[in-house]
């Protein structure tokens, strides 16, 4: 199929500037090309916007609260209306807090710090591990795989009828799996989630980047993203939502910042008074630069306009699934069919080829990359793929013989910052390793699969 049959192109279509947009790579076969950048999933280009509003605040830098000084001022206001900006773009309730953090990763275990006691919480094991792993003081229920949207809300309806009513509970869910891409019926699970008196947060990491989410509108109690994943790779996250269990629980880290009052007790300990503002949970020095970056992102994103970058996402993902249907030996992972909605993510295996291998052959013969193995959601791409999870393949040979399981998979995955052309060069990259193979020797490298460049 030649690319120039494929889904044509939404009205308004350029991509947003992004930094490394010109960026050019080596190829081990000679010469160099522009790099095609296509692991958003894992972390999304800066857009440039965002890199403009850094650079002409850092000789603006200073501490953050408490100081006198101009700078340190400044820095305040910025670092507060950030906050402001953060719970607008998520149409936060009013009484609801916004806690900067390093991550999505950060934002979940803080809250699972913060759980009542005796708290049961519910998640699927379709999780990302960032949403499946932070609840280890907790009794958790792991919820099988669901094969459609409907199936996941009776999942959790069978779930939560079984636990006791009168203690608290917490439904934890992604919004867009990390690696089929697909959305899921956050609103539904919600619905379901409160009928049986129990919480919910959102894993919006993969969400947020690609549409627009509404606390409010989804009546979720908590929401959690990371700045990196959200074109603001300046190690910053969020945690929005309900103030109470938050107010109520032991600081996520003791310091500076956190406390409202420390004194001296006569038996030479000390007792504190901690905030019960998101001040409680920032203690240290805060990331001001962080959370800047992450506002900055949130207005451009909602200044673009989410119908616009939603359409040009979807001719995107047409354009890869048309241009690789007549070839058999690739088959795309979904959990709720292939004609689910989804955001620019797609995962999948090639018949025959270790995913390491077709990774590398990727980067290093055409200047694409990717994402290969099991995405820090190891059930999930087990459960898709139906593998073994002890045995790994060689990147010098097949990883599996046609017709065998595949032990791992590669994703694919784009933005607003994603060309037309990154995306034509990937498909046509595909279909040539196919039919023709790799054109270098690779071999493994600690765990890695590199080009061999021995001879």
């Amino acid at each position: 199929m030649s690319v120039s049959t494929l889904a044509t192109a939404p009205s308004v279509c350029a991509p947003l500037p992004v930094l490394g947009r010109d960026v050019t790579v080596p190829l081990v076969t000679g010469g160099e090309v522009t790099y095609a950048a296509l692991d958003y999933a894992a972390s999304a280009p800066a857009l440039q916007r965002v890199w403009d509003d850094v650079a002409a605040y850092a000789p603006y830098y200073g501490s953050v609260h408490r100081g006198a000084g101009y700078l340190s001022q400044l820095s305040t206001d910025l670092f507060e209306n950030a906050r402001r900006t953060v719970a607008e773009f998520l149409d936060c309730r009013d009484g609801d807090q916004v806690v900067f953090t390093r991550s999505t990763t950060d934002s979940l275990n803080l809250l699972a710090a913060a759980l009542p006691a005796g708290c049961q919480v519910f998640v699927f094991e379709t999780e990302h591990h960032a949403a499946l792993l932070p609840w280890r003081d907790a009794r958790v229920t792991v919820l099988d795989a669901p094969r459609g949207p409907r199936q996941a809300v009776e999942t959790l309806e069978r779930a939560l009828a079984g636990r006791d009513p009168h203690g608290p509970a917490l439904v934890c869910v992604t919004g867009a799996s990390n690696v089929t891409g697909e959305l899921w019926p956050v609103r539904e699970l919600a619905a379901t989630a409160h009928a049986h008196g129990a919480r919910i947060v959102l894993d919006a990491a993969q969400l947020a980047p690609h549409h627009p989410v509404s606390v409010e509108d989804l009546d979720v109690d908590w929401v959690a993203f990371s700045g990196h994943k959200l074109y603001a790779p300046f190690g910053s996250g969020v945690l929005a939502g309900r103030a109470d269990w938050l107010r109520e629980a032991e600081p996520y880290l003791a310091g500076g910042g956190a406390s409202r009052k420390v004194t001296r007790r006569t038996d030479g300990g000390v007792d504190v008074e901690w905030h019960d503002s998101a001040a409680r949970h920032e203690a240290g020095s805060p990331n001001v630069i962080g959370a800047y970056a992450v506002a900055s992102a949130c207005k451009a994103l909602t200044e673009a306009g989410f119908d616009t970058l939603v359409a040009r996402e979807q001719y995107l993902v047409a354009k890869v699934r048309e241009g690789l249907a007549d070839v058999p030996q690739v088959r795309f992972l979904s959990l709720f069919g292939d004609d689910a909605p989804r955001v620019g993510v797609l995962s999948f295996v090639v018949e025959g080829w270790n995913s390491s291998h077709f990774a590398a052959a990727l980067s290093a013969e055409y200047g694409i990359g990717v994402r290969d193995g099991l995405f820090c959601a190891h059930p999930l791409v087990r459960t898709l793929l139906g593998s073994d999870p002890q045995t790994q393949g060689e990147c010098g040979a097949p990883e599996a013989a046609p017709g065998e399981k595949s032990l791992n998979a590669i994703r694919v995955s784009f933005g607003a910052g994603t060309p037309d052309e990154h995306v034509e060069r990937f498909v046509r990259a595909v279909r040539e390793l196919v039919t023709d193979g790799a054109r270098w020797n690779y071999r493994t490298e600690d765990g890695r699969c590199v080009p061999d460049t021995s001879a």
